[in-house]
Formats: C-alpha cells, sequence, structure tokens
C-alpha cells in the first residue's frame, strides 16, 4: 500500500453559501457535532497516515492560525500556507504549496469534506488503489443517491476500472466529487502560476485517460449551507464519522 506523509487542507475560501454563521468565522471552523469541520478533516488525515498537513489561509486567518495553535502535540503537524495577499484557488493554493508537500503521493482535501465510512476507512483505500504508472489523480467520489446536503447532477461517470469522464451538458451522472483526491508533484508539471482551478489539472488527465475515482462505501455530507449543515448533524449523531 502506499503511503501519504503530507496533505493539502484548503481552507481559504470564503464559504458565502455558509452565511450567517461566516460572517463572523471561516468556514472551516464551523462546528459539526462539537468539532470544527477543519478538526474533523484533520483526525481522519491523521488516521490515515498523515505526517504533515499544509493548510492555506486567506479569510479571517488569524482565527485558523489560532485554531491550528490550539492543537499543538496532536496529529497531523500543521504547517499554514499563507494566502492572505491573493486567493489562489485550489490548483494555484497546492502549487504554492509544493515545496512543502514534497513529490508524494500526497492528499489534497477540502476542510469541508466530511462523510460516514463505510466498512473500510475512505483514505486508506484510496492509498491501496493508488497507482502512479496509470494514474495522474485519484478522486473521492460520492453516490448522488446517498449523499446529504447535494442538490446537483454530478461531476462524473465512472468506467468499472475507475476511469472517470466528465458529466456532459444536461446529463445526471452517478457520482459527485466528495473533495479529497490524492495525487503526487508530477500532476503539477507545467501548471500555471497565480489563481487557477484544478478542473484544469484534472481536465489535462482526463484527455490521457489518467483520471481515475473511487465510490465512497459511507455516506457523503456536502455541508455548503447552514441548513446542509443541520442535516449532517442529524446524519452524525445517527450514523457517526
Amino acid at each position: 500500500m502506499s503511503e501519504a506523509r503530507t496533505a493539502m487542507v484548503l481552507a481559504a475560501g470564503l464559504g458565502e453559501r455558509m452565511r450567517p454563521l461566516t460572517l463572523q468565522m471561516p468556514k472551516p471552523l464551523v462546528p459539526l457535532v462539537g468539532k470544527t469541520l477543519l478538526d474533523h478533516v484533520l483526525d481522519r488525515l491523521a488516521s490515515a497516515g498523515v505526517k504533515t498537513a499544509i493548510v492555506n489561509v486567506h479569510y479571517l486567518p488569524d482565527q485558523l492560525e489560532a485554531h491550528v495553535q490550539g492543537r499543538e502535540g496532536q496529529p497531523p503537524e500543521i504547517v499554514i500556507s499563507d494566502e492572505r495577499g491573493v486567493l489562489l484557488n485550489t490548483g494555484g493554493g497546492v502549487v504554492k504549496a509544493l515545496p512543502l508537500l514534497g513529490p508524494g503521493p500526497f492528499f489534497i482535501n477540502n476542510a469541508d469534506s466530511v462523510w460516514s465510512e463505510g466498512a473500510a476507512p475512505a483514505l486508506t483505500r484510496m492509498l491501496r488503489k493508488w497507482n502512479p504508472e496509470r494514474m495522474d489523480s485519484l478522486l473521492l467520489l460520492a453516490p448522488l443517491t446517498t449523499s446529504i446536503g447535494y442538490g446537483g447532477k454530478g461531476d462524473f461517470t465512472m468506467a468499472p476500472d475507475g476511469r472517470l469522464t466528465r458529466r456532459g451538458e444536461g446529463e445526471v451522472v452517478p457520482f459527485a466529487f466528495a473533495g479529497v483526491s490524492l495525487c503526487d508533484a508530477s500532476l503539477f508539471e507545467n501548471a500555471p502560476q497565480g489563481p487557477f482551478s484544478l478542473n484544469l489539472l484534472w481536465d489535462r488527465a482526463l484527455a490521457k485517460g489518467r483520471l481515475y475515482g473511487m465510490r465512497l462505501d459511507g455516506r457523503w455530507m456536502h455541508v455548503g449551507t447552514p441548513e446542509a449543515l443541520a442535516e449532517a448533524e442529524t446524519l452524525f449523531e445517527r450514523e457517526g464519522a
């Protein structure tokens, strides 16, 4: 099984859809069953063997920095990637942090990505499935039929071998991106500088047939709004994390 010693936690976003909760705090610090969304993510990464998590900050950054300082002594070790000056989007944020992430493989984890586990932990299953000979990136995908708080049409279809195809115009597809991917530094070769989305690099991988997915066994919670947060609270209390 592969080992991921580092991870990027994308925590710099504005959290506009979570207002009014995010008027006074960054979205990663919104509590879910007594623990911040960020702590849910960091604890899960630690359980998967991640030693160092790079957390980027932009919106209300002082609150995030103070919070992670309060975790001192708990795994994983946290290093802040400061984006106060300019919000770099998902791809640009990882490019800035590449010297800290190393060659990989490493996880890229949205700070609000939470789910209940199935029979085996999802991140451990991703490490078992990771194959850099065939893959540029491996995405965790949630079935729309079992997801909470998601009202979209899905993002991908998945072949039996895990290879992905994007949703076409007007289509509804079975899987949504659940906010976690696994890759190594080679995904970012010839990446642009400045702000850009990871979707740009995923599209390059798609064109080469090297973007793969893995189905989440548990139930994904798309915690995008205060209403979805309340729904996730109910599910966590019933099913656990």
